[in-house]
């Protein structure tokens, strides 16, 4: 079984940056994975992904802002958010892409606020 441990969030102001990481704890991991996210009262939705390879794709309100990598041999993902707006403001999951395929971790929480 899988588990993802996400972190690096926190507060920031509007402007500001966040780099947050994804570490598995297990040698499995999946070809394509995925930064989720979820706002206050919204459902939890795809912000980027990012092939084995190192393809990527972004969601259009963070293309341009935000950039996925990945470390397969560490087994990590990141997410380097720049110029973060209030409507980022959520708990940021990563997991498998398309498929949610693992257990959801307990993501780390991006508070964007002046």
């Amino acid at each position: 079984q899988v588990q993802l441990v996400e972190s690096g969030g926190g507060l920031v102001q509007p402007g500001g940056s966040l780099r947050l990481s994804c570490v598995a704890t297990r040698s499995a991991f999946s070809i394509a994975m995925g930064w989720y996210r979820q706002a206050p009262g919204k459902e939890r939705e795809l912000v980027a992904s990012i092939t084995w390879s190192g393809s990527t794709n972004y969601a259009d309100s963070v293309k341009g802002r935000f950039t996925i990598s990945r470390d397969n041999a560490k087994r990590m993902v990141y997410l380097q958010m720049n110029s973060l707006k209030l409507e980022d403001t959520g708990v940021y999951y990563c997991n498998s892409y398309p498929n949610t395929m693992y257990a959801w971790g307990q993501g780390t929480l991006v508070t964007v606020s002046s």
